[in-house]
């Protein structure tokens, strides 16, 4: 006899059923002394009563009667057979002799723990032998039997206990093989894509959660796991013209290539990729105990280079390209949702690149997308939190050297992440709105800081405060109106605030943008265009906005550097200075005063003044720092001009 479990039944479960799985052969006949269930019978055939919890007749009327229950159970088309309590066949019917290819005769004396494999696990054995003592009401299982003929019989096996003073036990036997084969099929359907008959995103998880079983990956092979997701590159732009149809036989096409690029992966290796349709355009190879990502680069690289034919699709010519985000890792660790989540990730990167081609997952890339998201989600609480503060870098006049105005810069005290500066949360601001709320605190801080400062120095010039201001703060916000409330509510003179707005933005706006900032100007307010030669640079446009400053970017002023950091000779780019003198020649004749960032040394300093150049901001003057630095500033000599 041999066989193997499936899996085995608690003992103490009475309905629920033990599946075990073990090859029978039911044409051997075993002596009951070979199970551990058998013992010498100790009491005569007796008919079968009647099955547990249905109450028995009061008495037998003549023997007639007793016949008829010998022959209903004899020609029953439910197999059955009596066993004593000692575990041995008493009597089988017909019908358990068709079903295990065997005369019913034959069972008579062997142990029913050989006939059905009740022994084959510890637990459904157990089970048994209480039910047999009378401490159990019932027990089910299935088994896997083994025809003499070669076929297998999958069988549910049910054992209930006759009337006690029957002192025996009730073994039925029904062929479930078709109930299975039906469920199997079903589950075939429920588990793979109809359109290209690929595994679907439900099997697809379950081999997955599987791989990453702590066994799957401890008892052998590299301990790695591998999964390249791929996207099909402008797949709805297909459905939408030519029909759902067309799309379905070309997705259907994809399977087939991608099912080659897996099997001939597979030739080298003990296993083949997994290939799986998750959905949509959507599809995945998995790649169990990969060697690294060397084998994953290889998969997606043979992949691309599958879907670059055209397909040819009853007379529809058809050229796609696709997407891969490719992951590979220990599975120690990992979870199938981190995982995929990594893969997505990756996916996006590649179309975020630009498209056809493979990405490979990088954890410091992912830390600064978390990190960004991290930061998305806490920047409105942020501000209501008082998590910001403002620094403050002077402008310097080249001419005399003096502090003629401050721009401010936001910073965002973090608790987890430190001091940020505007590069890191800006652009998440104007993502999601929140830069209207922070603008509007900055332009309240800002003016009351440099109302503050006029007020310390009575009889000196008071200078002036800049403040960025995003295009989106103009939109979503009545940025006018704003303004005009925090001067009054702050004191200070409108001429003495300063809005910078980026190129882009000032050279685009039309409409309500433009509208504001001729409000503004009208108001008094300075206008200044910051960044400028890096975007639109129009012009012609240019001499019709209420702009009255223009900063040059630090490109063009780097340019101009004389010597290196370590003191040693560096020489000038002449195109940037030809460039910058045009820019600064033009802005004069305009009516408009020129600033220049990131001056950092006293030859760009003086290179500048030379050709015109109104104010200087960099660290050669001062870097950003907190108000009472620039208090002190202020209290002290001019910046020296050389």
């Amino acid at each position: 006899m041999s066989g193997t479990s499936e899996g085995p039944a608690p003992a103490g479960d009475l309905v629920r059923p033990a599946v075990t799985e073990r090859h029978v052969d039911t044409s051997s006949r075993t002596s009951a002394g070979t199970s551990p269930g058998s013992f010498a019978p100790s009491v005569p055939p007796v008919a079968p009563g009647p099955p547990s919890g249905t109450p028995a007749p009061a008495a037998i009327p003549d023997g007639t009667s007793l016949r008829t229950f010998h022959a209903a159970f004899a020609t029953a088309p439910l197999a059955m057979a009596v066993v004593d309590r000692e575990g041995l066949v008493v009597t089988a019917n017909e019908a358990l002799g068709t079903l295990l290819g065997a005369a019913a005769g034959t069972f008579v004396g062997r142990a029913a723990a050989d006939v059905v494999d009740l022994a084959s696990d510890i637990r459904t054995w157990h089970a048994y032998r209480e039910l047999l003592g009378g401490s159990k009401a019932r027990l089910r299982c299935t088994r896997r039997l083994k025809h003499p003929d070669g076929h297998v019989i999958w069988a549910q096996v049910t054992i209930a206990p006759l009337p006690e003073r029957e002192r025996a036990v009730l073994i039925s036997v029904t062929d479930i093989g078709a109930r299975r084969e039906l469920q199997a099929r079903l589950r075939h359907l429920q588990m793979h894509d109809p359109v290209t008959r690929l595994p679907n995103r439900a099997l697809f998880f379950e081999r997955l959660s599987a791989a990453l079983e702590a066994e799957a990956y401890e008892e052998c092979g590299t301990g790695r796991i591998g999964l390249c997701y791929l996207d099909l590159d402008g797949f709805k732009a297909v459905n939408d013209t030519l029909g759902h149809r067309v799309g379905d036989r070309l997705l259907a096409a994809v399977a087939e290539r991608l099912t080659r690029c897996a099997e001939h992966a597979g030739l080298t290796r003990t296993a083949t990729p997994l290939v799986a349709r998750l959905g949509g355009d959507e599809f995945a190879l998995l790649v169990e105990d990969s060697t690294g990502t060397d084998q994953l680069a290889d998969l997606a690289e043979s992949v691309l280079k599958s879907l670059q034919a055209p397909f040819d699709l009853s007379g529809q010519r058809l050229s796609l390209s696709a997407s891969i985000g490719v992951v590979e890792r220990r599975g120690a660790g990992t979870t199938a949702t981190a995982l995929m989540q990594a893969a997505d990730t990756t996916l996006y990167w590649a179309k975020a690149d630009g498209k056809g081609r493979w990405t490979l997952f990088d954890p410091e890339r992912n830390a600064h997308r978390m990190t960004r998201q991290a930061l998305s989600s806490t920047l409105r609480a942020a501000v209501d939190r008082g998590e910001f503060t403002l620094e403050y870098q002077p402008l310097v006049g080249m001419e005399d050297g003096g502090v003629h105005g401050v721009e401010a810069l936001v910073r965002w005290n973090h608790p987890r992440f430190g001091t940020l500066t505007p590069n890191r949360f800006i652009s998440l601001a104007e993502e999601d709105g929140s830069i209207v709320q922070l603008g509007r605190w900055v332009l309240a801080t800002a003016c009351r800081q440099a109302r503050r400062w006029q007020l310390d120095r009575p009889d000196a010039p008071p200078i002036f405060v800049s403040v960025n201001v995003a295009v989106r703060q103009v939109w979503d916000s009545d940025l006018v109106a704003d303004v005009a409330k925090i001067l009054a509510e702050t004191g200070l003179a409108p001429h003495l605030l300063q809005l910078e707005l980026t190129e882009s933005a000032v050279m685009g706006s039309a409409g309500r943008p433009l509208q504001a900032l001729q409000a503004l100007s009208d108001m008094g307010v300075r206008i200044a265009i910051d960044d400028f030669g890096t975007g639109y640079s129009n012009l012609a446009y240019l001499s019709r906005l209420p702009v009255s400053v223009l900063k040059l970017d630090g490109a063009f002023v780097r340019g101009f550097q004389y010597e290196n950091a370590d003191g040693s000779s560096a020489h000038p780019n002449p195109a940037d200075e030809v460039i910058v003198e045009a820019l600064v020649q033009l802005a004069h004749r305009l009516g408009l005063t020129v600033t220049a960032e990131c001056v950092e040394t006293a030859s760009q300093a003086a290179r500048l003044r030379g050709i015109g150049c109104d104010t200087g901001q960099g660290w050669l003057y001062s870097r950003p720092v907190a108000p009472e630095r620039i208090s002190a500033l202020l209290m002290s000599a001019p910046c020296p001009r050389t």
